[in-house]
Order: structure tokens, then C-alpha cells, then sequence
């Protein structure tokens, strides 16, 4: 057993921001693996590789360095030196994220990281293969989850108080084609651990979730 907490779950299911909640009042360490993909996803874009082109992806992948680093206790996620996390929320790299993600050498390559992370500090993970292959000796699986519209509404609701102006059935049918890709992918598609505990925050606020995280790795639940 790893002294680990495995979040796993859909995307805008608001595992990023339960994850750093529950790690703050547990004292370990966040590290946000889907932030990795992000940042190989900005890689393809600078470099105008096509997300798809996996072959060509393969071939390059080892002049990429991703790693995480902490500056004012917030993670900072470096593509080959250079501080990128400013550019890992936009809708585009999402939705290349989501693409990139399905190769087999991107997902080799950053599991490897995660992995070494886990061993060399006390953490709490979240992603959409934590429990089934990055951690499965976690101490704690969570699979968190929300309704598409539910997961829709909030994306919508971030962006306008960023002020950005957004359409909400645009970004229901972009969650429903980003879940049906994670869920399908031949490479760790999306689902719950065997000994995952299914959390749906769909009714729950975040301080209500983190707080039911908190207690079940504390054996209060």
C-alpha cells in the first residue's frame, strides 16, 4: 500500500480543485497529472503537431521535459524549462489534451514521473487512470463524478467570471465528446477502480467533498 489518495473522474467534475482543498488540511502533496497532459498538449501546439499524429509525437517525445515545481506553495508545471501553467486551462489545449492523452508513449512517459512522485512524498493525485494504473496500491481510490449539465454549468459559470465569453450547450456538447473519448480510449480509458469509492458531487459543494474525502482517509466513514 501506497500512502497515496487517487482521485479519478470525468472532466469539470472539479477534481483539481477537491484534490487541493483535502491536500491542504491533509498535509501532502497535490499534484495535478492532468496539468501533464495539458502541457504536452501545448507542446504539439507550438511545435504544429497534430494531436492525432501519434507516430510523429513518438518520434519527438524524448526532447520533452515535464516536471512540477512549487513556488508560493502553488505548482508550477514546466514544458522543457519553461513555466506554461498560465497556458493549461484554455478550451483548445483541453481539447488536444484529450486527444493526446489516448497514445500509449504519452501516457507511458508521464505515468513513469507520477509514479516516481508517489514514492518520494505523501500525495493526493487526480487524473482519469490514478487508481487503475498510476497508483493502484493508493490508500484511498475516490472516483468523483457530476451530471454533463452539472459539469457543463460550472465550466460556464468559471469562464464567465473570468469574463470570457462562452455559449453553455457549446460546452455540454464538449464534455459529453471529451467523456465519450476518455471513457472509449483503447489506452486506460476512463473508469472507476475495482475498490474506488464513488463520490457524486452533482448535489454537494466543494468544501462538502473534500470534507468526505478528509474523513475516509481518516477512517471516519
Amino acid at each position: 500500500m501506497i500512502d497515496a489518495i487517487a482521485i479519478d473522474g470525468p472532466a469539470g467534475a472539479g477534481k483539481s480543485t477537491i484534490a487541493k482543498m483535502a491536500a491542504k488540511e491533509l498535509d501532502m502533496i497535490y499534484v495535478d497529472t492532468g496539468a501533464m497532459y495539458r502541457a504536452i498538449a501545448v507542446w504539439t501546439h507550438d511545435e504544429n503537431i497534430p494531436p492525432d499524429a501519434e507516430e510523429c509525437i513518438r518520434d519527438r517525445l524524448d526532447s520533452v521535459n515535464v516536471t512540477i515545481t512549487y513556488k508560493d506553495s502553488q505548482q508550477r508545471v514546466m514544458l522543457n524549462d519553461a513555466d506554461v501553467t498560465d497556458r493549461l486551462r484554455d478550451e483548445e489545449t483541453g481539447r488536444r489534451a484529450s486527444v493526446v492523452s489516448k497514445h500509449r508513449c504519452v501516457r507511458e512517459k508521464l505515468v513513469s514521473l507520477q509514479q516516481e512522485l508517489a514514492k518520494s512524498s505523501r500525495v493526493i493525485m487526480d487524473g482519469r487512470d490514478i487508481g487503475t494504473r498510476v497508483l493502484p496500491e493508493a490508500r484511498l481510490k475516490i472516483f468523483l463524478t457530476a451530471s454533463a449539465k452539472v459539469r457543463a454549468k460550472r465550466r460556464f459559470d468559471e469562464l464567465k467570471e473570468k469574463g470570457v465569453e462562452c455559449d453553455l450547450d457549446t460546452i455540454l456538447e464538449d464534455i459529453k465528446k471529451r467523456d465519450f473519448a476518455d471513457e472509449t480510449r483503447k489506452e486506460s480509458p476512463l473508469k472507476p477502480a475495482e475498490d474506488a469509492v464513488i463520490v457524486d458531487s452533482s448535489e454537494m459543494t466543494q468544501e462538502e467533498v473534500a470534507e468526505t474525502i478528509i474523513r475516509l482517509y481518516s477512517g471516519k466513514l
